[in-house]
């Protein structure tokens, strides 16, 4: 049996607002790019999916349109193959040297994928959770995600802030620098959202200071509320071992604390802490080798990276398979990567952390019915067909307004420190 043949492909960049969160690589711009996609099926069937956006996704994108028409939306493989055979395989040697993920071809094909499989929960009446083998759990589970961020209240970092905001909309514009405003930030994320795990954003300053953030993390929520924490891979060797050891016993586990495999590995034998990853094994052809050194105990999954939704679970078959745990990472961005979030991790059978997001930093939002709701710290998973969720065209039309009056083609968070900073310089190894 044949499927509606897909009559149209949607590609729209988006601009959505973001404080000015530090990182390794310098400061988020007032804005975060988003590309959000839809596709429609001749019987007028559409689906809908969100990625990272800058101008080569959206042109690689638009590149991709001629495979993308006409093809069966249940006929994956035959779409990846065609992607793959016209515009060649990406590995890990492209990745990037930021922390972030330059794969074009990977987000392209992902944002694909869960457009393709909403159409496919659509035509089956069943959600995305189901065509992925079913539900391992109703909910899923997510860690307030801490940054390091400047007070963004106007000048050069072009933010706008509310003076009469309050709970955790005021916390969101707040300064948070010291250990004891990151522990304020907690208390707040915590309180609004429910989250019962925590993890800071490091490599911003000093180790010491960054450590003593941790501490005081642990003596403000006690050893019930499992912590991480991520230097960003920005330590040395020595720095990760030595700063690592002042938080044994502290740490539910430590994060790319120094760059590549090797360097990860050492890092490993020296420390009684299990070390996650987004950044030394972000590839299957990175797998034999994580797995020979011991680089890592815990993978960082994310979909818009490993490869879309199917790829996801074969990875926590690996790792289930190999004995390492499985999170998930996250970036800046919107209800419809978080319900796909939502829809994979529920049906990971061996999902051993809470995920990673973004989330709560965000104030837009594209879905109808608006921003999705945590209940103590969960999301619960959809029910209805396909991913669950519908776009808001005026708010889709308002974000795309914002990406065309901000004037950013790409992320580029050390430019944005430069405003503030002219000799910032990103440094691969800081400490």
């Amino acid at each position: 049996m044949k499927g509606p043949a897909i009559r149209e492909l949607r590609i729209t960049p988006i601009a959505i607002t973001d404080p000015p969160l530090l990182n390794s690589v310098g400061i988020h711009a007032p804005y975060a790019l988003r590309t959000v996609i839809e596709l429609v099926t001749e019987d007028n069937i559409s689906g809908i999916s969100e990625i990272p956006g800058n101008e080569d996704i959206n042109d690689l994108l638009l590149q991709a349109e001629e495979i993308v028409l006409g093809t069966d939306p249940f006929q994956l493989n035959q779409l990846k193959s065609k992607l793959f055979d016209r515009f060649g395989d990406q590995g890990s040697d492209v990745r990037g040297d930021n922390p972030w993920d330059d794969r074009k071809l990977i987000h392209v094909y992902s944002a694909l994928e869960v457009a393709c499989m909403d159409i496919q929960g659509k035509v089956c009446n069943r959600p995305v959770v189901d065509l992925l083998g079913g539900k391992c759990r109703e909910a899923v589970s997510f860690d307030a995600y801490l940054f390091y961020k400047a007070k963004g209240a106007g000048g050069v970092f072009g933010y706008e802030v509310d003076p009469d905001a309050t709970g955790w909309a005021a916390a969101r514009q707040a300064r948070a620098q010291t250990p004891a405003e990151v522990v304020a930030q907690a208390k707040s994320m915590c309180q609004e959202f429910g989250f019962t795990s925590i993890k800071l954003k490091g490599g911003v300053y000093p180790p010491e200071q960054e450590v003593a953030a941790m501490q005081a993390l642990y003596q403000a929520f006690g050893p019930d509320c499992p912590l991480r924490f991520d230097p960003n891979g920005v330590w040395s060797v020595e720095t990760s071992i030595k700063y690592g050891r002042e938080m044994e016993g502290i740490l539910e586990y430590l994060e790319d604390p120094t760059r590549g495999q090797q360097g990860m590995a050492e890092v490993r034998k020296a420390l009684k802490l299990p070390l996650a990853t987004n950044m030394c094994t972000t590839s299957f052809e990175d797998i034999p080798s994580s797995i020979a050194l011991g680089s890592e105990d815990i993978i960082l999954s994310d979909h818009h990276f490993w490869g879309g939704l199917r790829e996801s679970i074969a990875l926590g078959k690996i790792c289930q398979t190999f004995g390492k745990g499985l999170s998930m990472h996250s970036n800046s961005h919107l209800g419809i990567s978080l319900i796909a979030m939502v829809h994979m991790a529920a049906a990971i059978p061996n999902l051993t952390y809470d995920l990673d997001t973004h989330y709560p930093w965000q104030s837009e939002e594209v879905i109808k019915g608006g921003r999705a709701k945590f209940e103590e710290g969960k999301v619960a998973v959809p029910t209805q067909p396909g991913l669950g969720i519908s776009l808001d065209r005026n708010m889709l039309n308002q974000l795309h307004q914002n990406y065309k009056d901000c004037g950013l083609k790409r992320r580029d968070d050390t430019t944005e420190m430069k405003k503030i900073d002219p000799n910032w310089e990103f440094k691969p190894i800081r400490w």
